[in-house]
C-alpha cells in the first residue's frame, strides 16, 4: 500500500474535509496547505499527484492521535522518518483508543482471522523475538474494517 492510499482511506473513513486534514497536520506542528493536501489525495494517474513520504504520513498520524486523544504535556512527538505497516497499525490503535479486542473485531468485519497472539506480535517492538512484520494485506484489511465500522453502508 502506498502512503497516499492510506491517507485517502483515512480521510474517507473519518469524513475529513480539506480544512480538517490541514488542522490534523497543524496539531502535529506542520503547516500543510490546501494545495498540498489536494495533491496528496489525488490518484496516481492525475498529473498534479504528489506522493506523501513516510515522515509526512507519520506527522499526519501523530496529529490524528492528538485530534482524538488530546494534546499531551511536553513537546510533540517527533515523526518517524520511516514508517512500517506495524507502526501505522500502532498509531491507529492509539488514535482510536482501541484495545486488542476492538482491533480483532475490526479484522473480523472483513473476515480476517487473526488471533490475539498474532495481533500482539504485530504491535511488539521489532527488537523482540515475538515481533512479526505486518504485510500490506493485513493493513489493507484493517483499514477496510475501519471503514465498515465507522462508515457503514
Amino acid at each position: 500500500m502506498t502512503n497516499n492510499d492510506i491517507l485517502r482511506r483515512l480521510r474517507y473513513t473519518f469524513d475529513l474535509s480539506d480544512d480538517q486534514m490541514m488542522e490534523v497536520f497543524k496539531l502535529a506542528d506542520y503547516r500543510a496547505s490546501r494545495a498540498m493536501v489536494s495533491e496528496w489525495l489525488k490518484k496516481e494517474e492525475d498529473e498534479d499527484f504528489q506522493p506523501i513520504d513516510d515522515l509526512l504520513l507519520a506527522t499526519f498520524l501523530n496529529g490524528f492521535i492528538t485530534k482524538n486523544r488530546g494534546k499531551k504535556d511536553g513537546p510533540s512527538p517527533k515523526p518517524e522518518k520511516y514508517l512500517s505497516n506495524n507502526d501505522i497499525l500502532r498509531k491507529l490503535k492509539i488514535a482510536l483508543n482501541f484495545q486488542s479486542g476492538d482491533m480483532l473485531q475490526v479484522f473480523q468485519l472483513v473476515d480476517t482471522k487473526l488471533s490475539e497472539h498474532e495481533l500482539s506480535a504485530f504491535l511488539r517492538n521489532p527488537k523482540q523475538n515475538q515481533f512479526r512484520k505486518m504485510n500490506d494485506q493485513y493493513l489493507r484489511n484493517f483499514l477496510h474494517g475501519l471503514q465498515l465500522k465507522y462508515k457503514p453502508k
